[in-house]
């Protein structure tokens, strides 16, 4: 038998000898485990190795998250994609592979997913089959069900580095240049409002949490997130909040744009929302309209223009007002877009930054500042490039309130 066979049968095994009558603790797990295993002749004659590795993975198995352990335990490993109990990818270093283990059923996989939302205080059923959770280690966990799911259940999990990723670090990974570190560092400090837009997995809310480090110590932060995931380093007076959904014990759904309202009557300096996706954008360029100046967000698009004409149309689904109005407020809100991107190396790269100069003849008045200009392939495939610089700042008022002349 095979690894996963064997994992399989000791697995039964020991479920058959295990004190339901009691609570048993780690040790006697783990003592159980090496009981059945001693009595296999076969298991005794394999490397130490093998042997503790089969022991570990039966105890995640009976005691944890199974196959999602170990892979949860690596911290190489950025984002695990489950299709189902036979299908498991992850992404390591930037490139995406499929394993060769699975869950030995769906139905482990189904427990494995309950006991999951059971730890965030979430329920996933086929009367409710899409949930949105977040793990104890900040780990996002996206999960649907049948009938929805049509191979089985899906379960995606994007991890985060436990140190969070600094200005520093972009720069090391060639992400920005210590030139538009700085240009950045120095609009956050003077409080513009900065929106950060990209594709899925192109580094948004990392962005976001770089740039939120920027914010004077000595302000009022209120961050507003579905999947609490912004860790924000050295501010004293931070206010944290996460959506909540309804379930069937009567909690009310808590959204967005309920903690955006509620924010406001919190004397926030500065507002950070994780991501607008929907009606949400409406009471956000509000607060941006507000006096809240400094804010910052992020949204999904395929260029800094392309952003302001999805902010146009979440806006739609909320408000029943003219889209000239629409858009003279997001013109009036919004500072600068930061567009993200991953180019076909993988690699996470600030592609253009743009100033809203505001809206003319039924038109953004649009300044590109800085945009990536790619150069070629290194001898490993790299994109080599930077950002250049293409214009000067329009609007210097902010800047030179701050007291800060050199830009």
């Amino acid at each position: 038998m095979n690894s996963a066979e064997w994992k399989q049968t000791l697995r039964k095994e020991i479920l058959e000898v295990i004190d339901y009558g009691r609570e048993m603790t780690d040790e006697e797990v783990f003592e159980q485990i090496d009981e059945v295993i001693l009595q296999k002749d076969e298991l005794r004659l394999l490397p130490v190795s093998t042997s503790h590795q089969l022991r570990n993975d039966l105890f995640d198995s009976l005691r944890r998250l199974d196959v999602l352990q170990g892979l949860l335990e690596d911290p190489g490993v950025t984002e695990i994609m489950i299709n189902g109990p036979d299908h498991v990818f992850i992404e390591k270093e930037g490139r995406l592979s499929r394993l060769e283990t699975g869950f030995e059923s769906v139905e482990k996989l189904k427990d494995v997913i309950q006991q999951i939302v059971a730890g965030c205080n979430r329920v996933v059923n086929e009367a409710s089959p899409i949930v949105d959770a977040r793990l104890a280690g900040g780990e996002r966990v996206s999960i649907v069900l049948t009938p929805v799911a049509l191979n089985g259940p899906i379960l995606t999990i994007r991890r985060f580095p436990d140190t969070p990723i600094t200005m520093e670090g972009l720069i090391r990974y060639e992400s920005i240049t210590p030139a538009v570190a700085e240009f950045l560092r120095r609009l956050v400090t003077a409080g513009y409002n900065i929106f950060i837009s990209g594709g899925t997995g192109s580094g948004k809310t990392t962005f976001l949490n770089v740039l939120s480090g920027f914010i004077p110590q000595d302000q009022r932060v209120i961050t507003i997130e579905d999947s609490a995931e912004l860790q924000l380093q050295g501010i004293d007076n931070l206010v944290r909040l996460e959506t909540r959904n309804s379930n069937v014990e009567g909690c009310h759904e808590i959204t967005i744009r309920d903690l955006i309202k509620a924010s406001l009557r919190m004397r926030p300096d500065r507002i950070v929302v994780g991501e607008v996706r929907g009606g949400e954008a409406a009471d956000m360029i509000q607060c941006l309209n507000t006096g809240h100046e400094g804010s910052m967000s992020t949204g999904h698009a395929n260029s800094a223009k392309d952003m302001l004409s999805r902010l146009e149309n979440m806006i739609l689904m909320a408000m029943d007002i003219p889209l000239e109005a629409i858009r003279r407020q997001i013109a009036s809100g919004i500072d600068v877009i930061v567009h993200l991107g991953r180019l076909r190396d993988k690699s996470r790269r600030v592609l253009e930054i743009v100033e809203v100069v505001g809206y003319e003849k039924q038109e953004y008045c649009l300044n590109t500042l800085y945009q990536f200009e790619e150069e070629g392939e290194d001898e490993n495939g790299r994109v080599r490039g930077s950002l250049q610089k293409k214009a000067a700042m329009v609007h210097m008022g902010k800047l030179k309130a701050a007291g800060i002349k050199d830009i």
